[in-house]
């Protein structure tokens, strides 16, 4: 996995971005329940869908928001869904694929990154918080709203 970059979603990738397998269990939190409930709040305009390749294969997928006027603040600098293959997890894929939103959220002028999930066992709780993304608060389902600093 040295060969890491990030690119945007496109008709050549998204076949196989829509196919990436997850461990077994990790279904449960690809989208939160509050997402589909927020998800018509969100602008397609302020979409940011993008894939990270290794060489030319598809290993991950990461989708963020930019939309600083949303009326909810866990939706104005956020992960909306961040996937890597099962294949793939452990090796820093994630972690490349968040730093790559939190640039171009720092790029934007935000000063932090959201992210809203499931909490429990085999949540990526962990995993965001081992990037340093702190719990500030809860959805109104119970879902987790974590924050990093940029």
């Amino acid at each position: 996995m040295t060969d890491l970059r990030l690119e945007e979603l496109s008709a050549a990738t998204a076949a196989a971005a829509n196919s990436l397998t997850l461990k077994p269990g990790q279904e449960q939190f690809v989208q939160p329940t509050s997402y589909a409930q927020a998800e018509s709040d969100v602008k397609p305009t302020a979409s940011w869908p993008r894939v990270v390749l290794d060489g030319d294969e598809v290993v991950g997928l990461i989708i963020g928001s930019f939309d600083a006027e949303n009326a909810q603040e866990e939706l104005r600098s956020c992960i909306w869904r961040v996937n890597v293959a099962a294949n793939a997890q452990g090796r820093g894929v994630g972690r490349f694929a968040v730093h790559g939103l939190a640039d171009e959220a720092r790029k934007r002028g935000f000063e932090r990154l959201t992210v809203v999930y499931e909490p429990g066992t085999g949540s990526p709780e962990a995993f965001f918080q081992a990037l340093g993304f702190t719990v500030v608060g809860e959805t109104q389902y119970g879902d987790h709203f974590a924050a990093l600093t940029l």
